[in-house]
């Protein structure tokens, strides 16, 4: 049963549907990991949800900044930005549908050796302590109270990871480290403004993969959201965001050999974005 891990979609269906037809992708057989930000900045954010979706427990996703973003949008918690392309969503009539489906995705999926999430982990977190704060932050994103959770959600501070941290503070930092987070200095504290490629990395800080003897090593990371990085494959770190909405590719990787899968993609920002 083989398994593909997916790059960033946000809202590419047309190339994700050539992605499918490459590897072959059978549902019956087969399985597709996401590193989140399905939607949002191309052009067909709701295709691409239902796709998903429909597929059931043939595919994992988590959660990434952008699908965090349609949630705040959809619970009236944040306004539209000018780039947005995720109105689609709000007007389908399965909008409610697709965002409890999509409000009840994981942050971190485990399996065996693997770790899928969106960004990163920071260092003093083990996996064990990772899939403990993933759950600790999905539960307040679902429960009764996750209105207010999320209007507290936002923020850069705390910038590292304490023990003692608790409440609201201490969801922000799990919800940042997993979703938002590039660089960290080399005792965790992460660093927002950077978004470039490692030439641009701002001094007193690095890649947060590269922080040494983190806790979570030894564990194999499949990531995305840093189209900058592009593709980086090796035994345990899997970089999978090939910029597809600005005309990169869309990436796939078979993780039971590291193979990789890749589509070319137009530059929907080009076309579809508000100068």
């Amino acid at each position: 049963m083989p398994t593909y891990a997916i790059g960033d979609v946000q809202g590419c269906s047309h190339e994700l549907e050539a992605l499918v037809d490459l590897i072959g992708f059978d549902p019956a057989r087969d399985r597709l990991w996401f590193v989140g930000d399905l939607v949002n900045r191309g052009p067909d954010s709701l295709g691409v949800l239902r796709f998903v979706k429909s597929l059931g427990e043939a595919a994992v996703t988590v959660l990434g900044n952008h699908d965090l973003h349609l949630l705040m949008v959809g619970d009236g918690l944040e306004k539209l930005h000018r780039s947005d392309t995720i109105q689609d969503v709000l007007a389908a009539p399965d909008r409610d549908e697709l965002l409890q489906w999509l409000r009840h995705r994981p942050l971190l999926h485990v399996e065996n050796d693997h770790v899928l999430v969106h960004a990163g982990l920071l260092p003093a977190w083990s996996v064990e302590k990772a899939c403990a704060l993933a759950g600790e932050a999905e539960k307040a994103l679902r429960g009764s109270n996750c209105l207010d959770f999320m209007a507290h959600m936002y923020g850069n501070k705390p910038a590292s990871w304490e023990d003692g941290l608790d409440g609201y503070a201490r969801l922000r930092v799990v919800i940042n480290a997993m979703t938002r987070m590039r660089f960290c200095s080399s005792d965790g504290a992460m660093e927002f403004a950077h978004k470039g490629g490692l030439d641009k990395t701002p001094e007193g800080y690095m890649p947060w993969f590269d922080v040494p003897q983190p806790s979570w090593a030894g564990a194999r990371i499949v990531f995305g959201h840093w189209s900058a990085l592009g593709l980086m494959v090796s035994e345990n770190l899997m970089a999978l965001d090939t910029g597809c909405l600005w005309g990169g590719a869309l990436s796939a990787v078979r993780l039971e050999d590291r193979r990789v899968f890749q589509v070319s993609c137009r530059a929907w920002a080009d076309l579809v974005l508000p100068q």
